[in-house]
Order: structure tokens, then sequence, then C-alpha cells
């Protein structure tokens, strides 16, 4: 499976994910966020998220 150098990506249950390098596969991403003002890595979420 390829691999985008520039977006790493732990999530497994991607089904982007190159799981043996840790990256994503998609040339770009998009990223959102589930809070209104969010102030926190954790707030933000990756909306190009596809379950296996």
């Amino acid at each position: 499976m390829n691999k985008n150098p520039n977006i790493k990506c732990t999530v497994e249950q991607c089904k982007y994910n190159n799981a043996n390098e840790r990256y994503c596969t998609l040339s770009m991403i998009e990223v959102g966020t589930h809070e209104k003002n969010p102030t926190e890595p954790k707030c933000t979420d990756c909306n190009s998220f596809e379950l296996k």
C-alpha cells in the first residue's frame, strides 16, 4: 500500500491507513472539528476517515 510521507496516521481502523508504516495513503485529507470553539488538538477530527 502506498503512503503519503506528509500525513502520519495511527488510526488502524481507517481504510486509508498504511498500518505497516503508520502513514495515510490519501494525497490530501480534510480536517474538521466537533467543537464550537476548538482550543486543543483533541477537538479536531479527520473528516476523510472511512472505516475499513
